[in-house]
Formats: structure tokens, sequence, C-alpha cells
């Protein structure tokens, strides 16, 4: 199973455009990774992979950066879809 989150965090007054996306991945070797993704919006930013033994522990490391994140400011982006117009 294979669970995420993304999260950004806007600020103009700061020029400031970040996002920070998890998700959980199996391995190869029978484990579970935690691959974590930062940076500035519109970039690849970086990313760090934690492997774990079990997926139990990495859901727990993952609410617990997820809580983390949300803390200090992040949040779930808002999309608004516009409607879809046909052309005459």
């Amino acid at each position: 199973m294979t669970d995420s989150q993304y999260f950004e965090r806007i600020d103009p007054g700061q020029n400031m455009a970040r996002f920070y996306a998890l998700w959980t991945q199996p391995t190869l070797f029978g484990e579970v990774s935690l691959i974590r993704n930062w940076g500035r919006i519109g970039t690849r930013g970086r990313q760090l992979a934690e492997a774990f033994g079990d997926e139990a522990a990495a859901a727990r490391a993952l609410a617990r950066m997820a809580e983390r994140k949300r803390r200090r400011g992040y949040r779930a982006p808002v999309r608004v879809e516009a409607p879809i117009r046909s052309v005459p």
C-alpha cells in the first residue's frame, strides 16, 4: 500500500513558495521506504529515502513528519478547477 501527502507553504510577503511531499513505497528487499521530497515550488527539489522494517513503522513516521510540517505552516493546496466550456 502506498500512502502519500503533499503540502505547500506560500507567503508572498517573504517571497516563500515551498512544497513538501511524503509517500511510502515498498523496497526490493521487503522493507518499506518513506520518501520525502521538498523544495521551492516549480523546482525538482531535494529527495531523501528512509527505510523501515514494516509498513506500520513507515506510516507512523509519515504521520509524525506530516504533523511537524502542519505545525510549521504547511497546508494541503486548495485546487480550484475551472468549468469546461464548449467552443461553439
